[in-house]
């Protein structure tokens, strides 16, 4: 064993002379531990968040969506888009068209985007197990259905014991009419067949229907506003998303679920690193306390110092001793922060000790998410450590070198 260290470590587990030197001592690990505590749970929410807002997304955007990058429809009946059907990574496909409208039932009105889909629209997304009342129906024998979000259904007062239908109106192309205004609509009825909650911006934003009825009251026969993609299971989405560009060219723009919502995963992300680095602000000031505590601790053991020096030891070795004291509180407070963090985070993910609120039951989860992720584990265990290694390095080196300087005169 290193004798450095060995002295080292008989320094942080014994008795010292002075008994504030054991209280500044157990302060610093105690102030690293609970720095580190907040880190691992700080970092562990912001990835909670992160997890559930992205799995909601997921329940209602496409793998791959594709639009054009000129203009707000595109025809895509030419052999590049049938050849892309039967690209082998692609498991779906899907023609979308969405556009804004109004929606009128009895007395009251609120604007929405209309999407049109395929009949086989839940192979592509998730939105029926979000569906809060009624069920998720598109068409019958007789009757266009429509799914509404839960927001919009609420400014329309859509229940689904009523049996009234929606007017959809959407002004018609290329017409008009300034002494019969309602001649310069389109419109036509639907019934609603179930309400959707997802996220507030879903939900405020989007009312699903059959994509014929979409066709028809748009006046869109033949264009669509865009095409969605499922892809099957192991497939490379960066290969898949190159292979699709090489086909269809460069006019239009293909994102994924990620980018499909850049702005909002963006400023999560910031919000989350923003936290780190006030958290590691808040450990670097509790690290003064390892300042503290190691230069009482050069001063209360002159006397070791000059008993070995006469036995050989040489300036190296000597400050060695209390750079590895240092080292010893930071990764021990290191350590045993993030240990008790992960345990937290665990109890929370296994018992949701911590609730949302007293209403939480109106959202789709009742307590604050959480989820461990190793890469930040490790980062936490990296900042800690580097930040003791320099909490270290200023007393050691400096009053150290002042103390052999004093035992010359």
């Amino acid at each position: 064993m290193n004798f450095s260290f060995y002295i080292a470590r008989r320094y942080l587990f014994s008795r010292k002379k002075t008994n504030l030197i054991n209280l500044i001592s157990a302060i610093s690990v105690t102030g690293l531990v609970v720095g580190t505590m907040g880190l691992v749970i700080g970092l562990s929410g912001f990835n909670g968040f992160d997890a559930l807002v992205k799995s909601l997304f997921s329940s209602f955007d496409p793998e791959l969506r594709i639009t054009i990058k000129e203009g707000k429809s595109f025809a895509a009946t030419d052999s590049r888009f049938e050849e892309l059907k039967r690209l082998p990574g692609v498991a779906y496909y899907s023609e979308i068209v969405e556009d804004n409208a109004l929606l009128r039932y009895n007395d009251r009105q609120a604007f929405a985007t209309v999407k049109g889909v395929s009949e086989d629209y839940l192979q592509f997304s998730g939105i029926d197990s979000m569906i809060v009342q009624g069920e998720f129906k598109l068409k019958d024998a007789s009757n266009n259905y429509a799914v509404l979000g839960e927001i919009i259904a609420g400014n329309l007062s859509v229940g689904m014991q009523q049996m009234e239908p929606i007017s959809v109106f959407v002004p018609k192309k290329g017409r008009e009419n300034s002494f019969l205004p309602s001649g310069n609509f389109n419109q036509k009825m639907i019934y609603a067949s179930g309400i959707f909650s997802i996220q507030q911006e879903l939900d405020s934003k989007y009312i699903i229907v059959p994509i014929a009825f979409a066709r028809e009251i748009f006046e869109q026969p033949v264009k669509v506003n865009a095409i969605e993609l499922k892809l099957n299971e192991g497939i490379s989405e960066k290969k898949t998303v190159a292979a699709i560009t090489a086909l269809i060219g460069k006019d239009f723009e293909i994102k994924n679920r990620y980018q499909q919502h850049d702005y909002l995963y963006k400023t999560m992300l910031g919000e989350k690193y923003a936290t780190y680095l006030i958290l590691v602000l808040i450990l670097v000031i509790a690290s003064f306390n390892i300042v503290g505590s190691l230069t009482m601790l050069i001063l209360d053991k002159k006397e070791d110092i000059a008993i070995l020096q006469s036995m050989g030891a040489d300036k190296r070795t000597i400050r060695n001793i209390f750079l590895f004291e240092g080292w010893l509180i930071s990764i021990l407070g290191a350590i045993i922060g993030t240990l008790a963090g992960l345990a937290i985070c665990q109890a929370q993910i296994s018992y949701g000790l911590v609730k949302l609120s007293d209403t939480a039951s109106s959202f789709i989860i009742d307590a604050y998410p959480m989820k461990i992720v190793a890469t930040d584990v490790i980062l936490i265990l990296i900042s800690v450590s580097l930040i003791g290694f320099l909490a270290a390095w200023y007393p050691v080196r400096f009053i150290s070198e002042k103390l052999f300087r004093d035992e010359i005169h």
